[in-house]
């Protein structure tokens, strides 16, 4: 029951998180969608995408390591700290190495120089103090509100006000630096052990050993969620990419922000009760199902009001991305419900059954996707989104049986 207490009340701070990152998200893209041109949005995808792939593998999984490891923590904080800064060199040079290929494969001059300056933030971002996971492992989440809200405030802010005065798409990035500088900062200030610089290779060995799979996982989860945006951006152009993304973003938004704050905080609560199969069962029911009663209507609501929902949110000449906002609402719903699993597979250290089953969604997601898009364009694009959730489903279901009855 003790946990159960701490899982709602964790559940109200991240729900409270979620809410204000996502309302300054939402503020950020109303304003800046009557600025930018969706090309310019299109442009600043592309670099969001090099940026997402390449933290995705190089990804160590050592939060997620952090969180499983029974009691406390400390004696991996430094030797996190060191692998952290090594892997967010490794990943400005990559870009930097990339960014003249990238701009060539989407045919987007203007992308080289976004794609280089971009290079910046997981430059700064491998200084921020690993200690900061301590807030999930411990259920405190109502310092991770406090830590996390005002960074999406400034990305906001440097964002909006460099748009206006501007006009260019690299005020979105600005706005990410700026965030990312301050959130190394505040987290040497906010929480301890602070980090020193101490390398000891047999914790490295151990974490990435664990972590591997929560590698391999990321990387094919990527590309479950951004295949579809490379693929758009290849056949269709920068102006689409801009569209598709936009109301990806927007039909996520209610949505998958229901979905992540539940996993969230089931995932540190699942860990805990996970040797009481019966007690694990009953929690995992409970949350999936109230998961459910949440997604379901706001699915709803942005699959009749889509046309509505993109003019009052980013304008008329916006309006080409209803269709595929449309579409991506149903894949939203499936979406959020089906990886309400993942905490819990999480929890009982099985990574891999999230690997395969990502896999599995990225086999559905590409074979009809090229097809789909050649037909339809960007709504294409979001009927493969759907095919590609729901194939993955029944390996998760089996799975899940396995694990209660284990």
């Amino acid at each position: 029951m003790a946990y159960f207490r701490s899982a709602v009340r964790g559940i109200s701070w991240m729900a409270l998180l979620r809410g204000s990152m996502r309302g300054m998200t939402l503020v950020k893209v109303i304003i800046l969608a009557r600025i930018l041109t969706p090309s310019q949005f299109g442009v600043y995808g592309i670099a969001l995408l090099v940026l997402g792939f390449l933290e995705i593998l190089t990804e160590t999984g050592i939060n997620v390591v952090l969180i499983q490891e029974e009691g406390k923590t400390d004696k991996y904080i430094s030797t996190a700290w060191i692998v952290s800064i090594f892997r967010g060199i490794l990943i400005s040079l990559i870009i930097l190495a990339l960014a003249p290929f990238i701009a060539t494969f989407f045919d987007s001059p203007k992308a080289f120089n976004l794609i280089r300056f971009a290079s910046l933030i997981p430059l700064v971002r491998g200084f921020i103090n690993p200690s900061i996971v301590k807030f999930q492992k411990e259920l405190q989440f109502n310092k991770e509100f406090w830590f996390r809200s005002p960074l999406f405030l400034i990305d906001a802010i440097f964002a909006i006000l460099l748009g206006i005065l501007t006009r260019s798409e690299y005020s979105l990035i600005w706005g990410m630096l700026a965030a990312a500088v301050m959130e190394v900062t505040v987290s040497f200030f906010i929480v301890k052990p602070t980090p020193k610089i101490e390398f000891e290779i047999e914790k490295v060995k151990r974490v990435i050993g664990r972590g591997k799979w929560i590698t391999f996982a990321g990387i094919f989860e990527y590309f479950f969620q951004h295949l579809d945006d490379i693929v758009v951006g290849k056949l269709l152009g920068t102006a689409p990419l801009g569209l598709y993304q936009q109301a990806y973003r927007v039909s996520t938004l209610p949505i998958s922000e229901v979905g992540e704050v539940f996993n969230k905080v089931t995932f540190p609560t699942y860990t805990k009760i996970s040797e009481d199969k019966e007690r694990l069962k009953k929690a995992f029911l409970k949350v999936t199902s109230i998961i459910s009663l949440l997604v379901i209507p706001f699915g709803l609501f942005l699959f009749f009001f889509a046309k509505e929902v993109v003019l009052i949110l980013l304008g008329d000449k916006w309006l080409e991305a209803a269709g595929a906002l449309k579409v991506l609402a149903a894949f939203g719903i499936i979406k959020a419900i089906s990886n309400s699993a993942y905490s819990l597979f999480l929890s009982v250290k099985r990574q891999e059954i999230i690997t395969l089953i990502t896999l599995v969604g990225i086999l559905g997601l590409a074979i009809p996707l090229v097809p789909l898009i050649n037909k339809f364009g960007i709504v294409g694009a979001g009927y493969a989104t759907i095919i590609g959730a729901l194939v993955g489903i029944p390996i998760g279901i089996y799975f899940l049986f396995r694990v209660f009855k284990n």
